[in-house]
């Protein structure tokens, strides 16, 4: 909003001149979003615990997670207002990439929302139904990314590479992989909806979730940054051989508010935590990070740089599908963060050695730019 109202008067005021680099709008939208989170949750916590929104401990959950029933949950709507205010007032909001984040992010956030509603007012942890869930997922994302697809607005540069796949530490123009537009859409659709149940099961421990994404965003940043970047009139991603426009670029912003948002968060989520972000923070960010993977074609490198979610749901697929055939469990609780408490690890060193994990892991992510 500041962008589209104030930069076309920079010919008559200089100064608003400096609206035009990406790199400020960077800046400015991770201090609004982290201020924003960090003033307000105060309040915000407070209204939570006035109605009662308090999270419900699952009775066969680790033994010193009972001592957390009550906690006020649903932080993760704050989150979610943060990211999408700050966005709209620093991004160029009518950008294709920008819009279809932010929807999904929005959208997800409604459904976590009616989820976590209803495990508060049944005072279990069902909530919504997990087909009615995924449902949602589905129709959200499946929207946003056929208007990738087909929306009237997207840049041709897109259209060309649209269907493409990368792959990681490839070459992307020397080594492309070209799919049918229907499996393509099929494959965008469901990196963006697991990206986002990823992110819901990590969720698990004060601070274990939001660590990761704000790192995976880290991620996304530097290279939707890199991918629209034009230097001395020649494009960087094409010197890198990595997919890039130039619109791409106006996503970074984007990241950058999920960064600021996450660290005025944080500093309430951390251990032990005084509010947890519950279904509507975990879900509209999985599914922003998901779409970011979509929009930087990162796809399957998006299963390096987001290691640690991808662990965390296998963990839980294995464990599921192990008990059936079996009878019996891999780990002694699933997610695999559960397995490390029940062995006895407390609570801070799992949450600080997942994140050194996934600082690592995004490290290696960012080598794969010139690593091909």
């Amino acid at each position: 909003m500041i962008y589209e109202l104030l930069y076309p008067l920079s010919s008559s005021f200089g100064a608003l001149n400096v609206l035009r680099y990406t790199p400020f709008r960077v800046i400015m939208a991770t201090l609004t979003a982290m201020v924003m989170c960090f003033v307000l949750a105060p309040w915000f916590i407070r209204e939570l615990q006035r109605m009662q929104i308090g999270e419900v401990i699952r009775a066969e959950g680790p033994a010193s997670h009972q001592a957390k029933a009550g906690t006020p949950t649903m932080g993760g709507a704050l989150l979610l207002l943060s990211v999408l205010l700050s966005t709209v007032l620093w991004a160029e909001i009518k950008n294709p990439f920008v819009l279809a984040t932010t929807a999904v992010t929005a959208g997800y956030g409604a459904i976590g929302y009616f989820d976590d509603r209803l495990k508060i007012q049944g005072r279990n942890k069902k909530g919504l139904a997990g087909r009615w869930k995924l449902l949602g997922q589905i129709v959200v994302g499946g929207g946003a990314v056929g208007y990738l697809f087909y929306g009237a607005n997207v840049p041709a540069s897109w259209v060309a590479i649209r269907a493409r796949l990368a792959i990681p530490f490839l070459a992307f123009e020397k080594h492309p992989i070209e799919l049918p537009i229907w499996l393509y859409f099929a494959f965008a659709l469901i990196t963006v909806v697991a990206m986002s149940n990823a992110v819901n099961l990590t969720d698990g421990l004060d601070g274990l979730a939001i660590g990761p994404v704000m790192i995976n965003s880290g991620v996304y940043l530097i290279w939707a940054y890199v991918a629209g970047l034009v230097v001395f009139g020649r494009s960087v991603a094409t010197y890198l051989d990595v997919a890039g426009i130039n619109e791409m670029s106006e996503l970074s912003i984007f990241a950058a508010a999920v960064i600021g948002a996450g660290i005025g968060f944080l500093w309430y989520n951390t251990y032990p935590a005084q509010v947890f972000m519950g279904d509507v923070g975990a879900l509209a960010l999985g599914g922003g990070l998901g779409m970011m993977a979509v929009v930087t074609k990162t796809e399957l490198l998006s299963i390096l740089i987001g290691g640690v979610f991808f662990v965390e749901t296998v963990s839980v697929m294995i464990q599921v599908f192990w008990f059936k055939v079996f009878g019996r469990r891999i780990f002694l609780m699933a997610p695999i963060h559960h397995h490390f408490e029940k062995a006895g690890w407390p609570e801070p060193k799992i949450i600080v050695r997942f994140w050194i994990i996934s600082i690592l892991l995004a490290l290696v992510g960012l080598a794969s730019l010139k690593v091909r």
